[in-house]
Order: C-alpha cells, then sequence, then structure tokens
C-alpha cells in the first residue's frame, strides 16, 4: 500500500502527521511520501520536498513564485503517473493540490482533499473545482458537508484538530502564578505570526492596550511572540507605547497566553478558532493590504458578512470583529472593555464555546483514516 501526499505550511503538516499515523495503524505495511514537513517526517512519511516551499500567501505575493510551484506539480504529477500511489491525499494548500488532484484522477489514481477550500467565504465557484479534482473531500467545519451534497461531491466530516487538542479543563489561577500575573485583568494580545500582520496590526493592537490602561487601574497584556525574528519590532512598538512594564512577551506558547486572559484581543485568523475552543471572549481584528482589499471587494469576492470563524459555527455572532478601516483603536478597546465590564456575558460566551468545543471534536486523525481506508476499500 502505497500513499502520496502534499501538504502545505505548518497547520497541514500537523493535520497530515496524524493522518499518517492513523493510517500506519490500519496499514501497518504502507509506505508514505510527499511534500511533508517536520512532524510528517516525524510520523514515518519520506519527504520528496518540504511543506514550507507552499507557504505562499495573498493574491498578488504568489505570482512570483508561480514558475517554482508550476515545476514542483508537474514534477509530482510526473513521479505519481510513473508510479502510481493507491491513493493520493491533498492537505490543505487548494490552490496547489487541486490542479494537481485533477491530473492524478484523470490517470485513474483515486483522490481526498483534506480541508475543503473556504468556498463558504470567497471564490464559490471552486466548488467545481473541488468536483472534477477528488473523489473524496474531508471537511473539518460541520456545514461544509451541506454545500457539497448538492452538487454531488463525496464528502465527510471528520472534525476539527485543534477541538481534539485543546483541553477542557483549564486553571487560570495557576497559570497566572506560574507566569507571575497578579493584576486584576488580563488581557492576551496576539498580533499575528507573520512580519506583514506586525507591521498592519502591531501599531493598532498596542494603541488599543494603552486606551485600555487608561481605562483600568489593574490591567496586564499577554502577548506570545510566534519567532523571535519578530521580537525586536513588537518590542519597539510597545516601548514607543510606553507600555513596556505591562507586557509580558512569551516565546511563542499562544495556548497558553489565553489561558491567563480574560479577554484575548486577535489577529483574525485560526488563533480565533482556538480562543474559543478554550472558552476566552475574544475580540478580533484584520486589515488586508489595500490591493489584496480592493480585488477582493471590488470583484466581490468576498461573501461573509462575518470573517471569523467562531462567529460562523454559532447561532449568534459572539466575536465583536473590527476589520480593515474599522480597526480603531478606541472602538477596539471599548470592545474589550465592555467584556471586563460584563461578567454575565463572559460567561454566557464560554459557555457556549464549550458547546462549540464538543461539536467539533470529532477525534479528527482517526476519522479521517477511517474515510481513507472506507475510499480504498
Amino acid at each position: 500500500m502505497k500513499f502520496a501526499l502534499v501538504a502545505g505550511e505548518s497547520s497541514g503538516d500537523l493535520l497530515g502527521a496524524g493522518l499518517v499515523r492513523a493510517l500506519q495503524e490500519r496499514f501497518p505495511e504502507a509506505s508514505f511520501e510527499g511534500v511533508a514537513g517536520p512532524a510528517m517526517l516525524a510520523a514515518g512519511c519520506q519527504q520528496i520536498e518540504p511543506s514550507e516551499s507552499l507557504a505562499v500567501f495573498g493574491l498578488i505575493e504568489p505570482l512570483t513564485h508561480l514558475p517554482r510551484l508550476l515545476r514542483l506539480r508537474k514534477s509530482l504529477f510526473e513521479r505519481w503517473k510513473a508510479s502510481p500511489p493507491d491513493v493520493f491525499i491533498g492537505i490543505d494548500a487548494p490552490d496547489f493540490n487541486l490542479g494537481l488532484e485533477k491530473k492524478l484522477r484523470a490517470a485513474g489514481i483515486k483522490t481526498v482533499h483534506y480541508v475543503s477550500p473556504s468556498i463558504w467565504a470567497w471564490r464559490a465557484g471552486r466548488i467545481k473545482t473541488v468536483k472534477a479534482a477528488a473523489d473524496k473531500v474531508l471537511c473539518i467545519l460541520p456545514f461544509e458537508e451541506a454545500l457539497y451534497a448538492g452538487v454531488g461531491v463525496d464528502t465527510a466530516f471528520v472534525g476539527h484538530p485543534k477541538a481534539d487538542s485543546t483541553p477542557a479543563e483549564i486553571d487560570v489561577m495557576a497559570t497566572r502564578q506560574a507566569l507571575g500575573l497578579s493584576a486584576d485583568n488580563v488581557i492576551a494580545i496576539l498580533p499575528g505570526s507573520r512580519t506583514s500582520e506586525i507591521a498592519m496590526l502591531g501599531d493598532i493592537l498596542v494603541a488599543a492596550a494603552a486606551r485600555i490602561a487608561q481605562l483600568r487601574e489593574s490591567v496586564q497584556f499577554v502577548t506570545p511572540v510566534a519567532s523571535a525574528a519578530l521580537r525586536p519590532a513588537i518590542e519597539a512598538q510597545i516601548a514607543a507605547a510606553g507600555l513596556t512594564d505591562q507586557f509580558l512577551l512569551l516565546d511563542g506558547d499562544s495556548e497558553r497566553a489565553m489561558i491567563v486572559a480574560d479577554v484575548v484581543l486577535l489577529a483574525s485568523g485560526t488563533a480565533a478558532l482556538e480562543s474559543a475552543l478554550l472558552g476566552k471572549p475574544t475580540v478580533a481584528v484584520y486589515r488586508l493590504g489595500r490591493l489584496t482589499h480592493a480585488i477582493m471587494f471590488g470583484l466581490k469576492l468576498m461573501r461573509l458578512t462575518h470573517f471569523t470563524l467562531p462567529n460562523l459555527l454559532t447561532e449568534t455572532p459572539l466575536v465583536p470583529e473590527f476589520m480593515q478601516d474599522e480597526a480603531v483603536p478606541e472602538d477596539i478597546a471599548n470592545a474589550v472593555v465592555e467584556f471586563l465590564d460584563d461578567p454575565e456575558r463572559r460567561r454566557f460566551i464560554s459557555e457556549r464555546f464549550a458547546r462549540l468545543r464538543t461539536e467539533l471534536a470529532q477525534n479528527t486523525d482517526q476519522r479521517a483514516a477511517d474515510a481513507v481506508a472506507a475510499l480504498l476499500r
């Protein structure tokens, strides 16, 4: 039994590693190869190319990488056409994987696409591409199956891996004591994990923190620094606002930063779902580059009224959102303070987010492996 996989960036690498391990339990003699990161390597997947090579973001930025990516996709197709796997599994990275899946499927190889593209958010027409590319789609959000049912795509809801790994019980006070936090109010501020996000959002979030500090005498801020390369810029932004003594910077460890918080203020993305799964009242901020924003909204590529995942997964939106020109520090600070002033509201949100965690925690690795095994049968 031979499995071929292509995983884009670190999140796909982690998903791929869990799936490889679960498939090894079912097919002990199987081999695994493809575009993989360190987690997949450790799980036993042979690396043809590192997954970081697919970590290209935005609408305009990927164009400079296009020739390299097309060469890579062609070489992978030729490799697997000459020596076919029993199944190909494309993990996220839809712009790269769907084209590869379509060609491999046409060559008679079974294909699985793991993590549906965000067709419910933008570029809805991609559902036709998915239908042509994948024998099966593994969905990590519960509402996605219904979208595909209408066009006859075989899907399986496997749950969200973040829900499986998030602790059900957290000890806020013990974690605060371990970090030396003693203020009445603790705010976690997550400005993002990319240099562009720090440049675009860092000053806005720090300015919001300054306003919160004016409104609250006893407050501390905790910020996880995603990589050492980001620390100087974050420290400079905090120092410029005169808040160095009120900020605790952690090396990574975003989960612990959110655990200690009364409220989480963050750059919208995966972190928003992680915060919700920890039961934390959350305020989300995001800004796109002017050109990217103009293209997405000018051409009506974006079709959502809300842009954070928790607001798409609950009956009513619970996460205040500040997008683009609405990302005003004073308004953001007021949203955080409103949460601090309303413990009943915070409790209600925490209870609803606890139910969300239960809804999404489906033992993702095992369910995904079951779906792949069923396709092989």
